[in-house]
Parts: C-alpha cells; sequence; structure tokens
C-alpha cells in the first residue's frame, strides 16, 4: 500500500499516535501519583503536549489540500487525523475538570480506567504503525478488537463507578465533579474506539 510519497502521511498518524501516548502515560503518571498541588504543572505539560500534536494535525491538513496523491481517501486521511486528536483533547479535559472541580484525592475506578485509556493508546500507536503495510499485517485485526474490547470494559467500570458514587458519597460538590471526571474517561476510551474503527474501515476500504 504505501509509496514514497506517502510517508508523510504515515509518519504524521505515527507522531500523533505517539503524542497520545505521552499524553496517556501522564494522565496515568498524575493519577497514580496524585498530589493537587502539582495539578496545575500537569496541564502545562499536557498542554504543550496537546498543542504538539495540534501542529502535526495541522500539517496534515495543510498538505492534503494541494496533494494529488494520497495513500487512500482524502476524506479517510482527514478523518482519521481528527480521530487521533481527539483522543489526545479528551485526555486532556480529564486533567482539566480535575483541576476546576478541585478533585483533592483519587477513586480507585478512574485508576482503572486511566490504565485501560492507557493501554488503548499502546495499542493504537502499534496499530497505526502496522497501516502502511496493513495487507502483511498478521496482528493489526486483533489490535482492532483489543481496543474495541477496552472500550467495551471500560463502559463496565464506568457504570458501576457511577453506581458506587451516587450511592455511597455524601458530598454533593464530589459527586458533581466526580460525575464529570468519569465521564470524560469514558470518553477518552470512546474515542480511542473511534480510531480503532477507522481505522478498520480503512483497511476494509482498501484489501
Amino acid at each position: 500500500m504505501a509509496r514514497k510519497n506517502d510517508s508523510f502521511y504515515f509518519d504524521g498518524f505515527r507522531e500523533s499516535a505517539a503524542y497520545a501516548c505521552q499524553a496517556a502515560h501522564l494522565l496515568s503518571e498524575v493519577m497514580h501519583n496524585f498530589d493537587p498541588e502539582q495539578l496545575k504543572d500537569s496541564m502545562e505539560e499536557m498542554h504543550r503536549i496537546e498543542q504538539s500534536a495540534d501542529k502535526v494535525r495541522h500539517r496534515l491538513m495543510d498538505e492534503l489540500v494541494t496533494a494529488f496523491i494520497t495513500p487512500f481517501d482524502r476524506e479517510d486521511i482527514g478523518q482519521l487525523s481528527y480521530v487521533l486528536d481527539d483522543v489526545i483533547d479528551s485526555i486532556e479535559g480529564v486533567l482539566d475538570r480535575m483541576y476546576y472541580d478541585n478533585v483533592t484525592d483519587v477513586r480507585s475506578e478512574a485508576l482503572q480506567m486511566t490504565e485501560m485509556v492507557s493501554h488503548a493508546c499502546d495499542q493504537i500507536e502499534g496499530l497505526i504503525g502496522e497501516l502502511p503495510q496493513f495487507k502483511r499485517s498478521k496482528t493489526l485485526r486483533e489490535r482492532v478488537f483489543a481496543i474495541n474490547t477496552i472500550e467495551t470494559d471500560a463502559d463496565h467500570v464506568f457504570i458501576e463507578a457511577m453506581r458506587t458514587l451516587h450511592t455511597t458519597c455524601t458530598d454533593p460538590l464530589q459527586v458533581f465533579a466526580w460525575h464529570d471526571v468519569f465521564r470524560h474517561l469514558e470518553q477518552c476510551a470512546d474515542n480511542c474506539e473511534s480510531v480503532a474503527n477507522v481505522v478498520d474501515s480503512i483497511v476494509m476500504k482498501n484489501s
């Protein structure tokens, strides 16, 4: 599938996936070593990752406007770029909400969901790395399935987390705060699945 001139796009996708992993691993580090006093610094570090990823997406879109030949449909290139960016934006959004909702400690379900998101991003990085030679890949479909499974598992954790939150927490401000954070962690998992689904669609169209 890949031609020499296609490397620009695939390199851009790989960069975006690597930034998604950086964002997920930073979120995991913040969650597992949570210190409210350090949250603002972590947000700034996360924003630098998000800005770097935005630059990659803008380069891809600028090239796409003038490109004569592309490795696959322009719409699919644009869609994959956007869904990769959505993963990073949603991960950044978790930290933002923890900050302005004044979260002071971390619930165990948040740690579970964060690890799921981190694992999904690792799978995305591998998935994107296999895209240029997808016809010879022996594991690409396995990675798509793994990401789909992670999203399903994250949904189950989310449901139980919300149930526990609303039946055991007596502080209405904490209920509001964690409702917000859990929703955005779920969105992170959903966005990871969107990447897998877009890649799966590209593979099907070009097989």
